[in-house]
């Protein structure tokens, strides 16, 4: 069996299950049709999912629903960085940092198993940097700056590096221009992972939750909004609600046009790719800031595992929200930025994995995505739907507080959030020392489900076979998989292979051959028939074979 070492939890309802959260498609699906809700949130990325659990712990009737699956737009395609943005010091918007802090040491108590403290590391060179020696100074007075503004709850203030210290961290970095490096500290955190962890723990508070169900339209009433009519399985059926909020990102005009024929596009799409190549390539310990020839972003390459992340591009895009992947161009500019900082020579070829996504950014203008604030906007429209779109995944649980007070507006009714010290499902008694020091399975287990690593232990203990890997090379064991179809509404190999792990980003070609193992447990789990496993099966093979095609062709996306 696979335990965890526990302090005291804190208690709460969704944070105390004895029991796994066990999650049927069919029975929610009736639930949907047959209820009268208080809210109804459309869209199950990051802003959605912390919407609804704001609604269910304030005692809301809430539901929400996801036309695709949870995560699957931009939210498991982020920088994966719970951060404050340095950046947004440089353009002024201090209170924004002073906020985003607040809201990162948030996630990191009430999220302590999937928020992790990560170290950035800026070189100091002599040219070609991002700063030489004579700018570093000034550099760090911003990293004052962001420390006073609540870094220092992180628990480390920033450091000034030498030359060794900074090699110790970094060994491969050019070093004939390398005169320092200063060091600052921030969190990172599996977007799809967290996204799905906060869905889950709105449904232990009794919301009702489902991805795979597609809002063809809004239901009226006397003018109002009061629901949607969906389709779910080759279903179609009306949720009745009297609030509903449109959190659905990047698609937002699209639904806010069926709500208001007179609605005038808001939403400006900013791309954003990484790629990941294998650690060996580039061993580095953390993550190392690096500049970009002609470019005025900077590139971050971060360590994940035996994997590092490299990202990321912020450009204006036109094309199908729903088909979007890196590039040849982008990879390429990515692979130089980081050719020109480390030692060594990665070559396409050692790019193991990619993904291409949006930030739903707000306004217009022709200035650079790249200089447009990330504030959120919350908005009621004359139909009464609440609107909320722009923002960041760390400012997520804030974002989903304001739109649920805007909701209480709606429905005439009083009631405080409860999410500020509300801890996610398997966070209240996870010890992150001592599951770290545990190693092995127990430690991958732990730093994905939190103390609900039990509940995957014991499928484990009933059938050791399920401890083999799914995917060669990476720790994500068969009984993951399993409790992705009972307990995580996993409907496919995509679900599983892409957001309930993350083996399409750091192993893609590994995970093809995955892929027909995924589909037999998911056939099995969720009684598919043999066509439909097929289906499934196929369809995961088709989306990376394409993603493929258009990060090394050349391809159209």
């Amino acid at each position: 069996m696979i335990t965890m070492p526990a302090r005291k939890p804190r208690r709460t309802a969704a944070a105390t299950r004895r029991t796994p959260l066990l999650l049927d498609r069919a029975a929610i699906k009736r639930q949907l049709a047959d209820d009268t809700y208080d809210v109804l949130v459309i869209g199950g990325g990051i802003t959605g999912a912390y919407a609804v659990l704001d609604a269910a712990s304030r005692g809301l009737r809430a539901a929400l629903i996801e036309k695709d699956d949870f995560a699957s737009g931009t939210s498991s395609k982020s920088s994966k960085m719970v951060h404050g943005g340095l950046r947004y010091i440089e353009q002024g918007n201090v209170n924004l940092v002073r906020h985003s802090l607040l809201e990162r040491h948030r996630f990191r108590k009430n999220a302590p198993h999937l928020v992790h403290r990560l170290p950035f590391l800026f070189p100091i060179l002599e040219k070609d940097g991002i700063f030489d020696a004579r700018l570093a100074k000034g550099f760090e007075g911003l990293l004052w700056t962001y420390d006073l503004v609540g870094g220092w709850r992180i628990g480390k203030l920033h450091q000034r590096l030498t030359v060794p210290e900074v090699l110790a961290q970094a060994p491969t970095l050019r070093a004939e221009n390398l005169s320092g490096g200063l060091m600052y500290f921030d969190a990172r955190a599996d977007d799809a992972r967290l996204v799905l962890t906060i869905v889950r723990t709105a449904a232990a508070l009794g919301a009702t939750i489902l991805n795979g169900v597609r809002a063809e339209g809004l239901l009226m009433e006397t003018d109002r909004v009061a629901g949607a009519r969906v389709t779910a399985d080759g279903d179609t059926f009306d949720i009745r609600s009297r609030a509903v909020v449109n959190a659905t990102g990047v698609w937002t005009d699209e639904l806010d046009a069926k709500a208001d024929d007179g609605h005038r596009p808001q939403v400006r799409p900013a791309k954003g790719v990484h790629i990941v190549v294998p650690w060996d390539k580039v061993r580095i310990n953390c993550t190392v800031t690096v500049p970009i020839p002609g470019r005025a972003r900077r590139a971050t390459c971060t360590r994940w595992g035996n994997s590092v992340v490299l990202g990321t591009t912020d450009e204006d895009y036109q094309d199908s929200p729903d088909d979007v992947h890196c590039t040849r161009e982008e990879m390429d500019f990515l692979l130089d930025g980081a050719n020109t900082a480390f030692e060594g020579k990665l070559t396409p070829d050692d790019v193991v994995g990619s993904i291409g996504g949006l930030r739903p950014l707000v306004g217009g203008g022709e200035g650079a995505t790249l200089d447009m604030r990330r504030d959120h906007h919350i908005t009621v429209g004359r139909t009464g739907m609440v609107t909320v779109t722009g923002g960041k995944l760390t400012t997520s649980r804030h974002m989903g507080e304001l739109v649920i007070n805007k909701v209480m507006t709606v429905l005439g009714r009083r009631g405080k959030s409860r999410t500020t010290d509300l801890p996610l499902l398997g966070g209240a008694g996870y010890d992150a020392e001592a599951v770290a020091a545990s190693g092995g399975l127990a430690a991958h287990l732990g730093e994905r489900f939190g103390t609900e690593a039990r509940f995957v232990g014991d499928l484990i203990q009933d059938d050791p076979a399920l401890a083999e890997p799914i995917v060669a090379g990476l720790p994500y064991t068969k009984a993951e998989v399993v409790y992705a179809a009972r307990a995580e509404l996993a409907r496919s190999v995509d679900d599983v292979l892409s957001r309930r792990t993350r083996a399409r980003l750091f192993a893609r070609d590994a995970s093809l051959d995955a892929a027909e193992a995924v589909g037999a447990i998911l056939g099995q789990e969720l009684n598919l028939s043999e066509a439909e496993v097929d289906r499934s099966v196929a369809e995961y093979l088709a989306a990376v074979h394409h993603e493929k095609s258009v990060l090394l062709e050349g391809a159209a996306a």
